[in-house]
């Protein structure tokens, strides 16, 4: 049996389908025509998110029994493609929760003392103390969108700061972290809005212009969850009217971005899509994708 491994992943991850018997080939960065014309010969693939398993791809393949995303999102695999042909799709929701759930909260620490713009500041040889004169995370309500394993994660860690935490998730009923509460609730008390949701038809755009006009002067946004959940448009009216104070983004609605109003204000905090990105998260993602593309292919 062999399996594609078209993105980067831990080497450790390799060894596991090794010492299954599996030839794993590495060939990270195919073009879509080149997957395309790849695919036929593996019983497996693993990606992350830069390889597209498209239509196309899944059509071409012959032999393909799973695809495996290391990470959370499957935004790039075609699902009812994979069904059709009755190819099984894992994937590693919990690997990297920890990670991007830190990111975010260093996105709240960010805001909340304005250190890209301090750090930028000191190092144009400016020396400008009193303006960056920041708040303290302690006693503040951070709304949290989407209690699952990251908002989870997030909440753990804001009560340990002395926050008060308020989670909206129309599948959560009760939680230990956190209190449930209407979404209109969370915008009008909340002054840090976390997103953790991915983007459906339903999340789509659910921080839009209607929804910053219910929210404090001066709400912190932080979007380290799906581009797409938050109208950029709106978002940048919002700052710019002072509404939002800073918004901190990690994910965009078209990726890479390289050009983005939102990055032309000094109160934004912008990262490229980093949240899964630390050691600790890639190597649980890669060894956890591995065993489950290698228990796929073994029961097949």
């Amino acid at each position: 049996m062999k399996v594609l491994i078209s993105d980067p992943i831990a080497k450790e991850a390799i060894e596991v389908l090794k010492n299954a018997g599996i030839e794993a080939v590495e060939q990270p960065g195919l073009a879509p025509e080149d997957l395309i014309k790849a695919i036929p010969e593996y019983d497996g693939i693993i990606v992350r998110s830069a390889t597209k398993v498209t239509k196309e791809v899944i059509e071409a393949a012959k032999n393909l029994k799973v695809i495996g995303r290391a990470g959370v999102g499957l935004d790039n695999v075609d699902r009812a493609a994979a069904k059709d042909k009755n190819i099984k799709v894992v994937n590693t929701p919990a690997a990297t929760s920890i990670s991007v759930a830190e990111l975010a909260l260093g996105m709240m620490f960010s805001a909340a003392r304005r250190i890209p713009q301090a750090t930028a500041s000191t190092k144009a040889g400016k020396w400008e103390k009193k303006k960056f004169k920041g708040f303290e995370l302690y006693g503040k309500t951070l709304g949290i969108i989407g209690a699952g394993r990251i908002g989870t994660e997030l909440a753990k860690r804001a009560k340990a700061l002395g926050m008060k935490v308020l989670a909206y998730d129309p599948y959560v009923k009760t939680h230990e972290e956190a209190q449930i509460a209407e979404l209109d609730t969370l915008f009008k008390e909340s002054d840090y809005i976390s997103l953790h949701i991915p983007k459906t038809d339903e999340t789509t755009h659910i921080l839009n212009k209607a929804a910053f006009d219910k929210m404090k002067e001066g709400v912190v946004i932080i979007n380290c969850a799906r581009g797409g959940v938050v109208d950029e448009d709106a978002l940048y009216e919002a700052m710019k009217s002072g509404r939002v104070r800073i918004a901190a983004m990690d994910v965009y609605e078209i990726e890479p971005a390289k050009e983005h109003k939102l990055f032309t204000l000094e109160e934004s905090i912008v990262t490229p899509h980093i949240g899964a990105q630390t050691a600790e998260g890639q190597l649980r993602a890669g060894v956890q994708i591995a065993e489950l593309v290698r228990d796929a292919l073994k029961k097949t």
